[in-house]
């Protein structure tokens, strides 16, 4: 058992809170029953259980590497006020393009919530595929790990240039619909392809412009009441669930 927060394991995992160490190690790090077993009931890897003294251990830790320590050092690698007792380090998994039909694009995006809910609405929705783009909030960071609810671990997650994917994307077929404000067709008025990305942008400043006018049309969810927008994942929900009826 860890009882120590300066042993070296410990410090090891509490890097895994930056996103220069993630990055480094290809590792991230989890916490809490359920996003364990979405974890587990996936095809991603997990290096290592910890497992606070006293929580009840699932019945899989013996297929891995497991870990006890004592409460303060649990507390000390969570990034939850009132922690669960139970964590995992897991590999970060290069995902395959294959056979994506609708895609969920994400340019800087910064609220960790928005782009975990986002990611866990398109797994909801049925889409193939989640791009984000340069200056998004990092995927592995714990707030959108949480806020996805484990769909990470079930949908295809890709960090890509925008600049570059949509032309791509377009040469595959794709119709590439840009949320807008301006300039913008009500959604219901855009016909529907076999193959459409959607594009939605920051929670301030929308899709950048160079974005837009790289995508095929512009679409917006018209406005009823006197709210002056939506939030950028409402919105998204709507018109992928439009997307995908």
């Amino acid at each position: 058992m860890i009882t120590s927060v300066q042993n070296s394991q410990v410090k090891t995992w509490a890097k895994l809170k930056m996103k220069k160490f993630r990055v480094k190690t290809d590792l991230f790090l989890i916490e809490g029953e359920h996003l364990v077993a979405e974890v587990h009931d996936s095809d991603w890897r997990i290096e290592e259980l910890i497992i606070q003294d006293g929580t009840p251990i699932p019945t899989f830790a013996d297929q891995y590497t497991t870990t006890i320590v004592t409460a303060n050092v649990f507390q000390h690698i969570a990034d939850t006020k009132t922690p669960q007792g139970i964590a995992a380090i897991v590999s970060m998994r290069e995902v395959e393009w294959v056979d994506v039909k609708n895609a969920l694009l994400i340019d800087s995006i910064q609220d960790p919530g928005n782009l975990g809910t986002m990611i866990r609405t398109a797994d909801a929705v049925g889409f193939d595929a989640v791009v984000i783009g340069d200056n998004s909030v990092d995927m592995y960071n714990e707030k959108v790990i949480r806020s996805t609810q484990g769909s990470l671990f079930h949908i295809a997650v890709f960090q890509e240039n925008l600049d570059t994917k949509i032309p791509a994307l377009q040469k595959e077929g794709f119709v590439v619909w840009a949320t807008s404000l301006e300039n913008a067709k009500p959604y219901k008025d855009v016909q529907v392809t076999s193959k459409t990305a959607l594009l939605v942008g920051n929670e301030g400043n929308g899709v950048a412009q160079s974005l837009i006018d790289l995508s095929d049309c512009s679409v917006k969810i018209p406005i009823n009441g006197k709210a002056e927008s939506l939030n950028v994942s409402v919105a998204a929900g709507i018109l992928m669930y439009h997307i995908n009826g």
